[in-house]
């Protein structure tokens, strides 16, 4: 242990002439912990909703999405996706095709858009997980019988056209390379009826729930006029495969003329958004614990008048003013140590508590959120930065006040 450190331990934990400079070093600790804790709490907190949104998406989104680079719509024919299909660790693919229509249900339009689905899609997505019927789970998505083609709306949706068991619906689209005559409009659309497969899905998620309607693929391909043509390819892969390695080989494969994206990829928008506001509270509380520093600016300079007569001996000992102002330097250091170490801590114990007890719920009914706690996922790469923050800002704080009030007042 060097001397400036032994020194400076000495003179945190001793006791000194007045106790107001035990009681400030001690605040001064527990505002850097108060301030430490903030941080842990808040970053899991975030990651704790961004956990539960990629978990609602997962339900919907395939694990890889292959779409077009340019334009919106892929031949089927294509050689490329039957490579794909015959990749080693794919187990499934799933043919999609997806576009606005218009819902024409007792005279009232509707803007929705079709998904378009092959026989596959519930074996390459965990759709069938969020079907349900009346309100209990659904056995399985229907997607045709016989001659009769079956929508499954979303659960918004589907209250906006009277009810999951709406019968029969008309669907329209424009007609490709149509011009809408304004005699008869009618005449420029292509119209289709789809009956009600008697469920519906719920993603917990507006842009899905209220607007999407699930429909066989060659429906959507006639209502379209996309013969041969989808819009999107989704993948299943083989359990504990490494999706980011299969990712990067089948874009090789494919070229510049298609993306592959994961599930954060396909909602990039949604997740840089919450990324953006992570950074943001992180930004605001980094403030927080400067200004949480400053309380031990003030302890070190009471401990500087305190000391007076011992640095006088510290010199006669042969001690140089560096290593004088080393030892206070060490002692703020020391403060804004130890409240990151009890911060982190504290921190990470009450999100664990969160995770396992529930402590602060969202209300007091059942049923009205999608989780009733607050949901917390303690990442470590967060701690070990909120740990280096606080760190790297009490210790920036501390350095030229005291090596200023070392000067005038030693």
């Amino acid at each position: 242990m060097s001397f400036s450190l032994y020194i400076a331990r000495r003179y945190l934990f001793s006791k000194k002439r007045h106790n107001a400079i035990n009681i400030i070093s001690a605040i001064s600790m527990g505002g850097v912990a108060l301030a430490t804790v903030a941080m842990v709490c808040t970053l899991s907190v975030f990651n704790g909703f961004r956990d539960l949104i990629g978990s609602l998406y997962t339900a919907i989104d395939p694990e890889l999405e292959i779409t077009a680079t340019q334009g919106k719509f892929i031949d089927t024919g294509d050689a490329r996706l039957q490579q794909v299909k015959q990749h080693e660790d794919v187990e499934q693919v799933s043919q999609c095709l997806t576009d606005h229509a218009l819902i024409l249900f007792k005279g009232r339009p509707v803007v929705v858009t079709l998904h378009g689905v092959d026989d596959q899609y519930s074996k390459t997505v965990g759709i069938d997980s969020i079907l349900y019927s009346n309100g209990n789970s659904a056995a399985g998505l229907q997607l045709h019988s016989a001659d009769i083609d079956y929508g499954t709306p979303g659960i918004g949706l589907a209250s906006q056209i009277g009810a999951i068991d709406f019968g029969s619906i008309q669907i329209c689209a424009p007609a490709a390379g149509e011009r809408i005559s304004l005699t008869n409009p009618i005449e420029s659309f292509n119209v289709a009826d789809i009956s009600a497969s008697g469920h519906c899905f719920q993603v917990h998620q507006r842009k899905y729930d209220e607007s999407t309607m699930i429909v066989p693929l060659h429906f959507a391909q006639d209502i379209f006029d996309k013969q041969g043509y989808i819009t999107s390819l989704a993948v299943k892969l083989h359990k504990n495969t490494n999706i980011d390695g299969i990712k990067n080989e089948l874009r090789q494969t494919l070229g510049p003329e298609f993306q592959v994206k994961d599930r954060l990829e396909q909602q990039q928008d949604t997740f840089n958004i919450m990324e953006i506001e992570k950074f943001m509270a992180y930004l605001f509380l980094s403030f927080i614990v400067l200004v949480a520093c400053f309380n031990i600016i003030s302890s070190v300079s009471m401990l500087i008048i305190d000391k007076r007569d011992d640095v006088q001996t510290l010199r006669h000992l042969g001690a140089s003013d560096k290593d004088i102002v080393r030892i206070f330097l060490m002692e703020g250091r020391m403060i804004a140590l130890i409240g990151a170490v009890v911060g982190v801590i504290i921190g990470v114990l009450l999100c664990l508590g969160q995770q396992v007890f529930g402590w602060l719920r969202l209300g007091d009914a059942e049923g009205n959120f999608i989780v009733n706690a607050y949901p917390v996922s303690v990442h470590l790469l967060d701690v070990f930065i909120v740990f280096i923050t606080v760190i790297a800002v009490g210790f920036i704080s501390v350095w030229y006040p005291v090596r200023y009030l070392s000067r005038r007042l030693i």
